[in-house]
């Protein structure tokens, strides 16, 4: 998705699932509109975001608390230029659940089809539909605790 398609006027969320090597990136509405996700190289992961605060009114960042995030969040509060407010969810399940969904957004075409669902494997990483999970897995966290109130 290109940065320039569409700039949302209410808040978004900023979904991150940061890794050692690569990260997700996913911009979503509290509507749950996807606007943008991406694959990036983690030491191009901070420029990204950046350039992402300057495209989208973002409100918050929303990122897994599972193996790097300690060292994550301490970085991105020292080296963003406008800091953000960060969120940690739990990740547990993230990626299987992603390859599902990848399969949601691409379906499969040609002999992929045939495989059994669990044997098919997406031909890139999906670590940008982690990111779209995490945000989904916060809002759908405020939804239930609104609803108990």
């Amino acid at each position: 998705m290109s940065l320039n398609e569409f700039s949302p006027n209410q808040p978004v969320i900023l979904g991150f699932d940061p890794g050692k090597d690569k990260c997700g990136l996913a911009v979503m509405g509290l509507d749950r509109q996807l606007h943008y996700h991406q694959v990036v190289l983690a030491q191009e992961a901070i420029a990204n975001i950046e350039t992402l605060q300057k495209t989208y009114p973002v409100s918050l960042l929303v990122m897994g608390n599972q193996t790097t995030a300690k060292q994550w969040k301490q970085q991105l509060q020292q080296k963003l230029a406008q800091p953000l407010n960060i969120m940690l969810v739990d990740e547990r399940y993230s990626t299987l659940e992603a390859r599902d969904r990848y399969w949601q957004m691409y379906p499969p075409q040609g002999l992929t089809k045939l495989l059994p669902k669990g044997m098919r494997q997406p031909p890139r990483p999906i670590d940008d539909i982690v990111a779209i999970l995490l945000i989904e897995r916060y809002l759908n966290r405020l939804t239930e605790s609104a609803v108990k109130s």
